[in-house]
């Protein structure tokens, strides 16, 4: 009789841990929250094109918010992000550096092709700049802080300095930190592409 007992008890515990490990592997445990970076966008390009998410579709993006006018952190971003595409061989014709501008109010689209024609910025790189509301949205989905400081002609944003790894997908993988050397970077590339 406790014999019985005994085999019934273990035959309702395997039956229990067969259970649970079928909802584990169905995800019913599990939170697949979404991603807490990037998202919808409408914002127009140099070229004065209108451009969204779709965009960040095919290519790893190296994304990060900053102004045409910034004095350091912006331009030492961008040659970053160009010496370290350089280094990435064969595979930097799978990766473009989108820079978006939090500055709408003087980052016009020939403001932005202005900027970005400069030598050591690669001609992919892909420059965004819209309506004050256009950009908040941009800003809100990658979770980027601005804002204006001064007033007058002269005056400046102070942003995050974040960049912001998407794959090829357009889904966030990792964050790069600012002033990283490029060699640095492109190894944080390199493995991200590694590891799909």
């Amino acid at each position: 009789m406790v014999r019985g007992r005994l085999v019934l008890i273990l035959a309702c515990v395997l039956a229990l841990a067969v259970t649970a490990g079928l909802a584990w592997n169905a995800g019913v445990f599990r939170s697949e929250a979404p991603a807490a970076v990037g998202g919808p966008f409408q914002l127009v390009d140099q070229n004065g094109a209108p451009t969204t998410e779709k965009a960040l579709k095919g290519k790893w993006s190296a994304v990060f918010f900053g102004f045409t006018y910034c004095p350091d952190v912006c331009p030492g971003t961008l040659q970053g992000l160009s010496a370290a595409s350089d280094q990435l061989g064969p595979k930097g014709k799978d990766f473009q550096i989108v820079f978006v501008s939090i500055d709408p109010g003087r980052d016009t689209v020939q403001q932005m092709k202005t900027y970005l024609s400069a030598p050591y910025v690669p001609k992919s790189t892909l420059g965004l700049t819209g309506t004050p509301e256009q950009v908040a949205v941009a800003a809100k989905a990658y979770k980027v802080y601005y804002a204006k400081v001064g007033d007058g002609p002269g005056y400046t944003m102070d942003h995050s300095t974040a960049i912001y790894l998407m794959d090829k997908k357009g889904r966030f993988k990792t964050v790069i930190p600012y002033n990283l050397p490029p060699d640095e970077i492109a190894r944080r590339i390199k493995d991200a592409m590694r590891e799909g």
